[in-house]
């Protein structure tokens, strides 16, 4: 299989480019930059030069591939609702191209939505939400069944992590207790964020390109989740430095652009992904993770 991969340079293409060249397929990533260029031919895969959020400049390209990892997307968080509509706006492009081919086209969503689409539940993978900003991308993808698209979605986890992560929300909270001389949580630390190894949600991805059917809601987490004052208490131990609750009055100071969601109770399942997939995480966990170095060596 040809594969077109989107955000193909980033932490999650570096685990789903190597995956899709282990299992024999062909790999066409998108490269905006020069230096995305350089990281996506160092993975091993075929360049092509272009901007997600201009599909004239890759359409031809993608409608070429026998399939599409679409994990590109603006996390600058300077306007989320910006950055929600450009990718919606991006999917819709690449649907219309792909309407009637059969071909699949897996997206990529977040956990977190669950928060609000089942409060006070374990997330299942048939939880959705009506509306709003990347839930209109994933309802868009989803739809594409209709029109002849093998999609699927990947809600990931919040925290994926390994050695291939250096700009995601661990690294990010890491940094800030490192900054603040102290590892928070917020309130009593209870609620509840899921996990996923880079190289785990790689498998993911090649899983559902390959055979999800059109329609799947998939959830890359390796269980449902792990309490934020485990995960501070962990971070506070390796960096050396005390842990403490963060109060709702200064959530926003400490934890920054983190602030406004850092309190979500986040439990997830996977059940229903590792059915439709075959798929079981086998790389180290979250917590055995930040046991090791490679996050703590400041670069």
């Amino acid at each position: 299989m040809r594969v077109f991969v989107t955000g193909a340079s980033g932490h999650i293409g570096s685990a789903v480019i190597p995956e899709l060249l282990q299992a024999g397929h062909q790999v066409v990533g998108l490269a905006r930059s020069d230096a995305a260029a350089e990281r996506v031919a160092a993975r091993g895969a075929e360049v092509h030069r272009g901007d997600v959020f201009d599909p004239d400049g890759y359409l031809d390209a993608l409608a070429a591939a026998d399939g599409v990892i679409h994990l590109a997307y603006d996390h600058s968080f300077s306007d989320m609702a910006e950055a929600a509509a450009k990718d919606l706006r991006a999917v819709k492009a690449m649907g219309e191209r792909l309407a009637g081919t059969g071909k699949p086209l897996v997206a990529t969503a977040g956990t977190l939505m669950l928060a609000m689409a089942a409060p006070g539940e374990i997330g299942l993978e048939r939880h959705t939400l009506p509306a709003g900003p990347r839930i209109d991308t994933e309802n868009a993808v989803i739809a594409l069944a209709d029109q002849g698209v093998r999609s699927s979605v990947v809600r990931l986890a919040p925290l994926v992590h390994s050695d291939l992560d250096h700009h995601g929300f661990g690294p990010t909270l890491i940094r800030i207790a490192r900054e603040k001389g102290v590892a928070g949580y917020p309130g009593d630390g209870a609620n509840r964020w899921p996990g996923l190894n880079t190289r785990d949600a790689g498998r993911i991805y090649r899983l559902a390109v390959e055979s999800a059917p059109g329609g799947s809601r998939l959830h890359g987490v390796e269980n449902e989740g792990y309490a934020l004052r485990e995960i501070a208490e962990t971070i506070g131990r390796r960096l050396g430095v005390p842990t403490a609750s963060i109060g709702a009055d200064d959530t926003a100071a400490y934890f920054g652009f983190l602030g406004g969601f850092i309190g979500l109770d986040n439990p997830t399942s996977n059940e229903a992904t590792r059915k439709i997939l075959g798929w079981e995480p086998e790389h180290p966990g979250l917590i055995e993770d930040l046991e090791r170095d490679h996050y703590f060596v400041e670069q």
